[in-house]
Parts: structure tokens; C-alpha cells; sequence
């Protein structure tokens, strides 16, 4: 670190604050489950990572995807490139459950085909029941492995809960255009989506913002 650099981090002045989230910059899914019913559901997510194959989801507890990942253990986590935000956007106000959960009654509808609603275009997986995101240039196939129910946070308890859901990666399908070789992806082609404190980017500028956003 040079000399200057040391200094502009001394010259640093901070707040302190409790942002309602904490949504540092982190990719944008869209992940599809098999409701009770046998229709798929399609539902936006921003909280997830990998450790290799296995993928940790951040989902509502009130949400009908984690209804339906306890009772099935298909899905697809599909991943949207930063031009289809408007697509995720239109996801963003809608939920599978009916009757709507009494925390989201106010801003929030029921919409049984998410799929219509949004624009997209179911695409059969091959491995899992869950169908893949036509659109979207990565598709991840997956099985639940565990769900972990998440407790101690008054703010996620305020919002009706959450679990974390492990799942298994079985499948990755990209789009050719960013595939190099056999098994590697062009980081300098590949764009996904991001979530930045509730409003959508992709690497570069901003490109619109969710519903939720105060900002």
C-alpha cells in the first residue's frame, strides 16, 4: 500500500447506522420449484453463495418457494443477464401464496402463473422436475439437500422468518456465448445481474430499481 493510499483511508469519516438491509452488491436469481399442484413457481432471490457444487439460498419463511422446496426437493436457480431486470422487476410485487401471507398482504398480490407474469418461457430441465428459465444464460439444476430454520435476528423474525437452504448444483447449463473451452466461463463476457441495496446493476451503471427501494 503506498503512502497516499494509507492516508486516504485515515482521512475515512463514518457514520454509524442500521440499514433495513444489507445487500451489499450480490447477484440476482430467479429460482423455479414444483408447487403442490404440479404448476412450476418462478420467484426473485438476491441472498445466496457457493462452496463448489453446493449452493446456500436465503429464502422467506412465508414464501410458497419454501413451502415448496420441504415438500420437493427440485429446483432450478436460474441466473439473469443485467438486460432482463425488468422481467426480475415484475416478479419483485408477486408471491404464489393464496391467501397472500398477512406481512406481505399490503404490497405484495397472489399470482398463480409467474411465469406469464413475468415474460418469461418455461424450459424443461433434465434432470429435476423444476423447469429452467428459457431466457435466463445460466441454469443451475438442484436438489435440497437441508434446510436450516434461521433465528435470532428481530428483523428477520419482524418479517416473518427465513431458512437456508442447502442444495446440490447436478446441472449448469450456460449460454455458448460465454463458455471458454470445455469447462470455464469468460469472466469477461459473463454479466450477471446485481442487487445493490435494492436497485438493479449490472457491471457498470445503474439500471433501475425495485419496488422496495427508498433510495
Amino acid at each position: 500500500m503506498t503512502i497516499s493510499a494509507v492516508n486516504s483511508v485515515k482521512e475515512l469519516q463514518f457514520k454509524t447506522l442500521e440499514p433495513k438491509v444489507l445487500y451489499f452488491g450480490t447477484p440476482v436469481a430467479l429460482i423455479s420449484s414444483i408447487n403442490p399442484d404440479g404448476t412450476p413457481n418462478l420467484a426473485p432471490m438476491s441472498s445466496f453463495w457457493a462452496l463448489g457444487w453446493m449452493m446456500l439460498l436465503g429464502i422467506s419463511l412465508e414464501s410458497q418457494t419454501s413451502i415448496n422446496l420441504r415438500e420437493r426437493a427440485d429446483c432450478v436457480i436460474n441466473l439473469p443477464s443485467p438486460d432482463l431486470w425488468q422481467h426480475v422487476e415484475r416478479l419483485a410485487p408477486l408471491t404464489g401464496r393464496d391467501p397472500v401471507p398477512g406481512g406481505k398482504d399490503s404490497r405484495f398480490r397472489f399470482e398463480r402463473d409467474k411465469f406469464g407474469a413475468s415474460g418469461l418461457t418455461p424450459l424443461a430441465s433434465e434432470i429435476v422436475a423444476a423447469p429452467r428459465v428459457k431466457e435466463c444464460p445460466g441454469q443451475l439444476e438442484a436438489k435440497v439437500t437441508r434446510i436450516h430454520l434461521l433465528s435470532g435476528d428481530r428483523r428477520l423474525q419482524e418479517a416473518g422468518g427465513a431458512v437456508a437452504v442447502e442444495v446440490e448444483i447436478l446441472r449448469v447449463h450456460i449460454a455458448s456465448q460465454f463458455v471458454l473451452g470445455s469447462k470455464h466461463i469468460d469472466p469477461r463476457r459473463w454479466q450477471p445481474l446485481i442487487y445493490n441495496f435494492r436497485h438493479y446493476f449490472g457491471l457498470g451503471r445503474e439500471l433501475g430499481k425495485t419496488f422496495r427501494a427508498e433510495t
